[in-house]
């Protein structure tokens, strides 16, 4: 009996004819695009980081070489001056620039992955005339839902919008926390419509930075994330035309949710990013840096740290990018876009601070940037 079972051949159970790509397997397009934005990141970005940190202030040139190489309008088509690439290899793209910049990531992925994909989705053939190629080729957008009583409740806002007899609208309220909002060319505000409605009357509009009644305030003195400015909006009896509503009046709500379910994975990229970044600069140092005639490194208490901290890292990559090629294949995508941003964020601020435990003493200062 033993003789017969050992004669049958062996069944391959691991393998079937029927095979699906690992989600960390990228397209040429998508490998070529993410080394292209970890070329850009170490020779331009990585040099400036520091001096741009401190004066809290992004440079010109830093945010002309995002535009010029393609990196502000990554899903928009080529025929509006966009790269016309995946969603996934926007998030690729944040990923590397937050390796080297938290600050800089915001800003593009608050571009691709919010505003570019509320006029590409929601926008009207003349808005997306008018916007897209700007917002490819020139133009920063800002994304301006919170106010000082409606964070979380964003819902709550009291920015509204009054419509005048022709058609047009009056935007009157403040907006808070607004990234981006220095170097905006356009904003895209939401403000209720009808107050009566509750969030019902919520509506969109893409409004133009050089608008009459436009102030944007003082940036934020922020502890961190410091070369990405943080304003606030003031709207005071700003004109905008019909045609300037994004979609259809009273859906700002719905868009702003569905299109927050896709930003929650742009910043789950931006955490992979950190993370990877500190892993970066800290690696080296425990390998160089020796204690009782020893490499750090190689004292098996670190490793075990440093295996845990990496086994997390990746986890924390699979999930983002599990939840970007359910997002692409039109798949239900949001619980585990909200999974991956959870768990992303936590593995970001763990291994930051595992890092600067690791670098000892000269992690607690500004010498090589793990603190940034």
């Amino acid at each position: 009996m033993m003789k017969r079972l050992l004669s049958i051949p062996q069944r391959r159970f691991f393998s079937s004819s029927f095979q699906h790509a690992p989600v960390t397997l990228f397209s040429e397009d998508e490998t070529l695009t993410r080394e292209s934005a970890r070329l850009w990141a170490t020779q331009e970005l990585k040099p400036v980081v520091r001096a741009m940190d401190d004066a809290a202030q992004l440079l010109p040139s830093i945010l002309s070489g995002l535009f010029q190489n393609g990196f502000m309008g990554m899903e928009i088509d080529p025929s509006h001056n966009g790269s016309g690439l995946s969603f996934t290899s926007a998030c690729l793209v944040v990923e590397e620039i937050a390796r080297i910049d938290p600050s800089v990531a915001i800003l593009v992925d608050i571009q691709n992955t919010l505003t570019n994909n509320a006029v590409r989705f929601w926008g009207s053939p003349a808005l997306q005339e008018k916007w897209l190629p700007r917002l490819a080729t020139d133009t920063v957008s800002a994304f301006c839902l919170s106010e000082a009583n409606s964070g979380s409740d964003a819902f709550a806002m009291q920015t509204t919008a009054q419509r005048n007899s022709d058609g047009s609208y009056v935007l009157n309220g403040t907006k808070m926390w607004i990234s981006n909002a220095e170097h905006a060319g356009v904003f895209l505000v939401f403000a209720n419509a009808d107050p009566s409605k509750g969030y019902k009357g919520i509506t969109a509009f893409v409004v133009d930075s050089q608008t009459e009644g436009i102030t944007v305030g003082k940036p934020e003195n922020k502890l961190g994330l410091r070369a990405s400015s943080t304003c606030p909006l003031i709207l005071d009896h700003v004109q905008v035309t019909a045609n300037d509503v994004l979609g259809d009046v009273g859906m700002g709500y719905k868009y702003c949710i569905n299109i927050l379910n896709e930003g929650r994975i742009g910043i789950a990229a931006q955490q992979i990013g950190i993370a990877k970044g500190c892993f970066d600069i800290t690696l080296p140092y425990l390998q160089e840096r020796k204690q009782f005639g020893t490499p750090i490194f190689d004292f098996q208490a670190m490793q075990h740290q440093v295996a845990m901290a990496a086994t997390e890292i990746y986890a924390a990559e699979t999930m983002t990018y599990n939840a970007c090629r359910l997002k692409e294949a039109g798949l239900p995508f949001v619980k585990e876009a909200c999974m991956a941003k959870l768990y992303s964020s936590q593995v970001a601020e763990k291994t930051a601070s595992k890092c600067i435990e690791w670098l000892g003493g000269i992690g607690f200062t500004k010498d090589l940037l793990v603190e940034n």
